[in-house]
């Protein structure tokens, strides 16, 4: 007797095959919305993935998804930093062709009314001699002009450039020679050592000259001394 192969039942083969393909496609359906929201939660495109899925020769998303996310993030704070560079080259643009920016010249006016003022204000508050005259105890001391003739009590010299001292009722012994005040310029108490009491006369001397004047006297008449006004200030 032959064995008889029992027949299988006619619907059995497409029920499990039915079966299983719905929960491939469920188990797909699932894995592609995890993506899809994993995905837009980084901002990162997903046609690219979608597609990809496609491709059975391709390895599938997820295996390279923490490389692909680092990615994205890069680029994204790349494509932020760029639109912030750009956007302040644009502003700097702006500012430089404004046509209403102009310089500020303000500062430079205000230093110049300042100059202006510094000079005015010495002019107003010094004066020199012209003519330069000496004079007697008699002449007071002041800044000579041709209508006021007074002594100038702000002598120097240009020669050894000390102040020109000055004694009212006082003249100068005839011993005193360079040497004496060569050393005792300026000090007043050595020089009281040659002057002698003389009622109207005025003693000048600075550290290589000396003179006693008895009158009102022009200073171009004394070409030997290196004497000029030194500035009266007010």
């Amino acid at each position: 007797m032959s064995a008889c192969a029992h027949p299988r039942p006619p619907g059995n083969s497409q029920i499990v095959y039915k079966a299983s393909t719905a929960a491939d496609m469920a188990d797909d359906l699932d894995e592609l919305l995890d993506e899809v929201e994993s995905k837009f939660c980084r901002n990162v495109p997903v046609t690219s993935e979608i597609c990809h899925r496609g491709d059975k020769s391709r390895p599938p998303a997820h295996a390279g998804s923490k490389t692909e996310d680092a990615k994205g993030k890069q680029s994204c704070r790349k494509d932020a930093s760029t639109s912030h560079d750009d956007e302040d080259i644009d502003d700097l643009i702006e500012d430089i062709f404004n046509d209403d920016f102009e310089p500020p010249k303000f500062c430079e006016d205000k230093h110049k009314a300042a100059k202006d003022d510094t000079r005015s204000s010495s002019f107003l508050t010094s004066r020199k001699c012209c003519p330069v005259f000496l004079g007697s105890s008699a002449v007071p001391l002041g800044v000579g002009t041709t209508t006021s003739q007074r002594a100038c009590g702000q002598l120097r010299c240009t020669s050894c450039d000390f102040r020109v001292l000055t004694f009212d009722d006082h003249e100068w012994d005839p011993s005193c020679d360079y040497l004496f005040f060569r050393n005792n310029m300026p000090d007043c108490h050595r020089l009281k050592a040659k002057l002698v009491k003389a009622p109207g006369v005025r003693a000048h001397a600075c550290q290589c000259s000396w003179r006693s004047v008895r009158s009102l006297t022009n200073l171009r008449r004394e070409p030997q001394l290196r004497w000029v006004c030194g500035k009266h200030h007010a």
